[in-house]
């Protein structure tokens, strides 16, 4: 029994706010290295300011996205990967806010465990910095949880913020696009941060080997081609939407690219995406392979390569293949837009899919 004379303490529950100070110390210069022009990037307030007018524009609408790296974080604790989550974590916002015309301006985190692990949060924040600086934001606050009794020793849970903006009547909405637009995919980086609930799945079943060398890559462990971090085409794509020489572009997450595309489509238009103009990547191959997975279910599970796809005019097409090029893009020609109900019908030597309005937003897993 409890000496009823203990006295009680914060830490004695579970809680250091020592190891939270010194965390908050540790990843200071992480954030400044994120800062940018209307952003301080200083940390330890109670709020982050942003001063749009100070970043170039006049009269911004502001763009906001949240999201999270859904079951891909299961393997980081599992593997010790904690390096890249954070990029995962910044690039699933902020190609959310490229889409829509909107340059990211800044990034607030949320890290929640049950026992605060400096050294393993320090390495996430550190990749939430790498990914504000390959997008060009501003990493301006968080919020470090540590809660006992709410999560499994070891275990922690990502969710992040992003607020962008846009010149207002320079938004993206879809409605420029039209039957006869050229349908562009950006090769993806691998399976990116949707479908990991299956990967999981078909790992243990499976029994695979995650230290050794991939099947499909024998210069690459296993674990280290299922954690490549979601790719951000925010750099690449900013000038080429500042020049309007885009007029919609679909982020390919949950729902691959029968429910994404159609998501960014006016009524009337209906995306006709050829699966052949593209090479399957081995990792997709891969896990279609081991899973004996049905190309419709690939087709809505996984990215199936394509990161993101751009709705441009015919005229346009060799010019913004040749940009994206220059900065470092693949670029795959991959269908066009016909007159059609709204939806997406992708076709190739092993079969057709379509999705059409009744398509739903979907999350990570």
């Amino acid at each position: 029994m409890n000496d009823p004379e203990t006295s009680y303490t914060y830490e004695g529950a579970g809680v250091s706010i020592d190891a939270g100070n010194a965390l908050v110390k540790a990843i200071g210069p992480l954030v400044k290295a994120t800062a940018r022009p209307g952003a301080t990037s200083e940390i330890g307030g109670f709020g982050g300011f942003f001063d749009p007018r100070a970043a170039g524009y006049t009269d911004p609408l502001m763009v906001a996205a949240n999201d999270g790296v859904g079951t891909k974080l299961k393997l980081a604790i599992d593997h010790d990967r904690h390096d890249s989550v954070g990029i995962d974590l910044v690039a699933m916002c902020v190609n959310d806010l490229i889409v829509q015309g909107a340059e990211p301006l800044f990034f607030l985190d949320y890290f929640a465990t049950g026992k605060l692990d400096g050294g393993v949060a320090e390495r996430v924040i550190a990749g939430i910095a790498e990914g504000c600086r390959e997008a060009g934001c501003a990493l301006i606050g968080g919020e470090t949880a540590e809660m006992p009794g709410m999560y499994a020793a070891g275990d922690y849970d990502l969710a992040g913020f992003c607020v962008g903006a846009v010149e207002r009547g320079e938004q993206l909405t879809g409605e420029r696009v039209a039957p006869g637009h050229v349908l562009l995919g950006l090769a993806s980086s691998g399976v990116h941060s949707n479908g990991y609930s299956l990967v999981r799945r078909l790992a243990a079943d499976k029994g695979w080997k995650l230290d050794r060398p991939a099947l499909f890559d024998n210069e690459r462990l296993l674990i280290d081609a299922l954690m490549a971090p979601t790719r951000i085409y925010v750099k690449p794509l900013l000038p080429l939407v500042r020049d309007g020489l885009i007029d919609a572009m679909a982020h390919i997450t949950g729902g691959g690219l029968l429910e994404n595309v159609p998501r960014v489509l006016p009524e009337g238009a209906h995306a006709v995406v050829d699966a052949d103009l593209w090479p399957q990547p081995g990792l997709m191959a891969f896990l279609q392979a081991q899973g004996h997975i049905e190309p419709a279910e690939m087709a809505r599970t996984f990215n199936t390569g394509i990161g993101m796809v751009l709705a441009v005019e015919e005229s346009k097409a060799e010019l913004v293949r040749s940009r994206l090029e220059d900065a470092g893009e693949t670029v795959h020609a991959i269908g066009r837009v016909e007159q059609g109900s709204r939806g997406c019908t992708v076709r190739g030597s092993q079969g057709t899919w379509s999705a059409r309005e009744d398509w739903s937003a979907s999350h990570n897993g």
